[in-house]
């Protein structure tokens, strides 16, 4: 996937996390958007898809407020992942 593709999926994860998730199964698909287009670019950090995983669990036990704060924090990693790849990468473009 390239740079523009992955913006794309970043702008839409940003506009889920503006609205109130209705859902524990939106903030997982808004968590999981996120660090698909962390990976896409290179950039997934550690703990991101652990997190996704545990959300999901959390709302299988029908704790949705949990899993969807959770899920929050996951979504939160994968955007703070394309920003911290759109930094280095202007950087590097800067320095070459």
């Amino acid at each position: 996937m390239n740079l523009t593709k992955s913006l794309y999926l970043l702008a839409c994860c940003t506009l889920f996390s503006t609205s109130v998730f209705a859902s524990a199964e939106q903030a997982i698909a808004a968590a999981e958007a996120a660090r698909k287009a962390a990976a896409e670019v290179g950039y997934e950090w550690r703990d991101t898809a652990k997190m996704i995983k545990d959300a999901k669990k959390l709302a299988s036990e029908g704790k949705t407020d949990e899993a969807a704060k959770l899920a929050k924090k996951a979504q939160m990693q994968g955007e703070d992942a394309i920003a911290q790849y759109q930094s280095e990468h202007k950087r590097y473009q800067q320095n070459h």
